[in-house]
């Protein structure tokens, strides 16, 4: 079926909400990690989402070191891939910190409204803006400025209410005050009023959650900072006046953990540190057990069949399908491509 439209990115939303299931949503930084996140919705016949980071972005258009121009061809290889599968997948960016919008979000936004102008759908389904680091009140202020722009052409902001602590992608909340990981239930209200009345957007508010794996102990997660932030926008506005929420630092959490946070608006969840150790393994796994066919030794010329990349790229991209696939189960997703 083709890659998702605007309207099937709202409607994928929708369903997962009404659901208590949330899509998975997988980082890549090449056409490897894309196929391999493709493959994985194939597996578990579940409809995603694939997402481009900055770092990943920038890792992808090579040369050119140009965030924009990477993500764009990413993009473009995973619609044309997408258009081919029984499954429908959503392309949307991840973490854009103030500091990288004018490089990557504004200009992949004017690249929204060119194909619009041109009579051409969307290349993308949204974009996140990570103004965690501002004040809310700035914060808000550049969503909106942002939201007014993407919602004539359909697309999806998501925000950041808090810090997801940790590090990843240049991002390094590690030294944060605790408190700081936590979003508040008036912020959550904050957030819905300032933005609801001005096109789709979805929020990434952080109850203790960290980029990266962790050992059970290390970080301390509260689902129901979620549940309680929900309660309080019903109260002031109304029983539909639900946040679609967003799940980031899901790697290594706990099933009990995911499933409590689905129950309380979860409708999307990043994975992307488990993901690359899954791509990593059996790279590492193959030269290991390959060592004397991918070296020349000795003046002897290995051996090609071990050398090629494609030898052991079809390994780890096998092994990341398979991560992707247990995202969506976890997620219960799995078997809802049709929903």
């Amino acid at each position: 079926m083709p890659a998702a439209s605007t309207s099937d990115f709202h409607h994928l939303i929708d369903q997962a909400g009404k659901g208590h299931y949330a899509l998975a949503s997988i980082n890549v930084t090449s056409t490897n990690t894309a196929n391999a996140a493709l493959a994985g919705f194939v597996q578990a016949n579940a409809n995603g989402i694939v997402q481009i980071s900055t770092g990943g972005a920038e890792h992808a258009s090579g040369p050119a070191k140009n965030m924009a121009l990477g993500a764009i061809s990413l993009a473009e290889h995973i619609r044309r891939i997408a258009d081919r599968l029984e499954v429908m997948i959503a392309i949307t960016t991840d973490h854009c910190v103030p500091g990288k919008l004018s490089s990557f979000v504004v200009p992949l936004i004017e690249n929204e409204e060119k194909r619009r102008a041109a009579g051409l759908g969307n290349l993308f389904n949204g974009f996140m803006f990570d103004g965690s680091e501002l004040p809310l009140d700035q914060n808000l202020a550049t969503s909106v400025e942002l939201l007014r722009r993407m919602a004539p052409h359909g697309l999806v902001l998501e925000v950041e209410a808090g810090l997801v602590g940790g590090e990843e992608d240049g991002i390094d909340n590690s030294g944060a005050h605790r408190d700081k990981l936590y979003t508040s239930p008036e912020d959550m209200v904050k957030v819905y009023e300032t933005l609801h009345d001005l096109g789709r957007f979805t929020l990434a508010a952080t109850f203790g959650n960290v980029h990266g794996v962790y050992k059970p102990g290390n970080v301390k997660l509260m689902p129901t900072i979620l549940r309680d932030g929900q309660r309080a926008v019903k109260a002031k506005h109304g029983a539909a006046a639900e946040l679609d929420l967003v799940f980031h630092g899901g790697s290594g959490s706990l099933l009990s953990e995911i499933h409590e946070t689905l129950d309380y608006g979860v409708v999307k969840m990043n994975v992307d540190t488990d993901c690359q150790y899954a791509f990593s393994r059996p790279v590492a796994d193959h030269m290991l057990k390959h060592y004397d066919g991918v070296l020349r030794v000795d003046g002897e010329m290995g051996d090609k069949k071990s050398y090629d990349p494609r030898s052991y790229l079809k390994k780890a991209e096998g092994s990341m399908a398979q991560r992707v696939a247990q995202a969506c189960e976890e997620l219960k997703s799995a078997g809802k491509s049709g929903a």
